[in-house]
């Protein structure tokens, strides 16, 4: 979000982004991400296909939570079966940027081409990003790359506390 958004209306719009052809370590990290996001009442956002996606999709679903995937063809049917919506937006990988800005926040789990540009893009515009056994960014001035997490709790945590103050009285559940 940058200084100009309006807080955010609604539960929390995180979106866990990842590669598509992630090993175990990586889909046990954003399955662990996703049950977390849907026990405090997040929209979880994704890309809508494999690895991390459906990992992280297969977590929130697995504790009632809401998921959505952009997917880059024109086919709904190619969206991973954990997704409540399936967005075909036929846009391929620019679809990226309408994550990106569709989201409150974003976990990166691991790291890709792909998960590299949805990074860049967020920080461009503002969005904060939490990194989860991702690529680091050395090159990266202070305080303008991702925010590393140790552990799926951490990264659901941080990503969580970058959302701006509430002005709609939205609590999650169980608070």
């Amino acid at each position: 979000m940058t200084s100009q958004d309006p807080p955010a209306a609604g539960p929390p719009y995180v979106g866990v982004i990842g590669p598509g052809g992630a090993g175990p370590q990586e889909c046990a990290l954003a399955r662990r991400v996703g049950e977390l996001l849907a026990g405090h009442g997040a929209v979880l956002l994704c890309g809508g296909l494999g690895g991390v996606m459906e990992a992280a999709a297969a977590g929130a679903r697995s504790r009632g939570g809401l998921t959505v995937g952009l997917l880059p063809g024109t086919d709904r049917a190619r969206g991973n079966p954990h997704l409540t919506v399936a967005l075909a937006t036929g846009l391929g990988e620019l679809r990226n940027g309408l994550l990106v800005r569709a989201c409150d926040a974003l976990i990166a789990v691991g790291g890709s081409w792909g998960t590299l540009s949805e990074t860049a893009l967020a920080l461009r515009i503002g969005t904060p990003v939490v990194s989860l056994a991702g690529w680091a960014l050395p090159d990266a001035p202070p305080g303008t790359g991702p925010v590393r997490a140790a552990t799926p709790e951490e990264a659901v945590s941080l990503a969580l506390a970058t959302r701006p103050g509430r002005a709609d009285g939205w609590t999650p559940p169980g608070s």
